[in-house]
């Protein structure tokens, strides 16, 4: 089932295109990363799909329309800053949101303990470091048993303890098969949390697809020799090797599967060769995110 469907989404301020026919298409279950740099347009995109920001032009749909205009109703958000009472604790806090959301009976302490904060239940909401309190928030999004939840980069000025706090938050929440869709310029957060996403750049749409194939599959390696053109001929020929490729006066091997680093050495010294520098590269999402939005595309 598709959970939002978004097509040819855009948004104007004047000249400014803020969001330019975007075409997003996210599944029930799909831990969603939006990932691009400050101002490409995530928190938008966010805000129009929620009804908050008016579109200039294209369409999205919830649920395949199975909920009509009561769509949010089944959506939980945190999109900015966490708002509580301070002088009131977590449980009185998210009672409150309970009865905004006219839930009856919400479940307090299996929210709290999925945040870890059921030890500080009592604890008054001013006494909370940062990363409780956005802990917190995201219970709050939870109140109500939404199908979907949205996240708007939910570790923005956290210290590391926080931000690791909230990802493993956000981490075992995904386990639980609730769909999630968060915007975030952390790529970090990104790689570790969803498993799949959709890069953005100025309001444009620049690839999307599941983690595992936006980031390449292949094993990399860089090795350097002394006649490098010889080693590149004698490398391409190798059936390990998918693509053999000069980069900045190295050789980058593209491995169709790890190879441990003796055996790529014992190999080019039967051909001949001495390697004067071998490295296994870890193509993380961040080289693949800088690679795709430093491009015109």
């Amino acid at each position: 089932m598709n959970v939002l469907r978004i097509n040819g989404l855009s948004k104007r301020y004047g000249r400014i295109k803020a969001v330019d026919e975007l075409d997003l298409t996210i599944e029930k279950g799909m831990a969603f990363g939006i990932l691009g740099p400050n101002g490409s347009g995530k928190t938008t995109t966010l805000g129009m799909v929620l009804g908050i920001t008016q579109r200039s032009g294209g369409e999205y749909e919830w649920f395949e329309g199975q909920y009509g205009q009561d769509y949010r109703r089944h959506l939980g958000a945190l999109l900015e800053t966490p708002n509580f009472y301070p002088y009131l604790n977590a449980v009185d806090n998210l009672g409150i949101v309970a009865h905004i959301k006219r839930v009856k009976q919400p479940r307090m302490q299996e929210l709290l303990e999925l945040v870890n904060l059921w030890h500080r239940r009592d604890s008054k909401f001013r006494t909370y470091s940062l990363g409780m309190k956005q802990r917190l928030a995201i219970a709050a999004a939870m109140v109500g048993d939404p199908e979907v939840l949205i996240f708007d980069e939910p570790t923005n000025g956290l210290d590391p303890q926080g931000i690791a706090e909230v990802r493993d938050t956000l981490q075992r929440i995904a386990e639980t098969g609730k769909t999630i869709i968060m915007a975030s310029h952390i790529l970090d957060e990104v790689e570790k949390v969803c498993s799949h996403v959709a890069i953005i750049k100025n309001g444009r749409l620049l690839a999307s697809g599941t983690v595992g194939a936006i980031i390449s599959e292949d094993f990399l390696v860089e090795v350097a020799a002394e006649d490098m053109q010889a080693l590149q001929q004698a490398f391409a020929q190798d059936a390990r090797v998918n693509k053999a490729e000069l980069q900045e006066g190295q050789l980058l091997l593209h491995l169709q599967e790890e190879v441990p680093p003796a055996a790529l050495n014992e190999w080019a010294f039967s051909k001949g060769f001495t390697l004067s520098h071998l490295r296994v590269v870890k193509k993380s999402l961040e080289t693949e995110f800088l690679e795709i939005t430093s491009s015109d595309r």
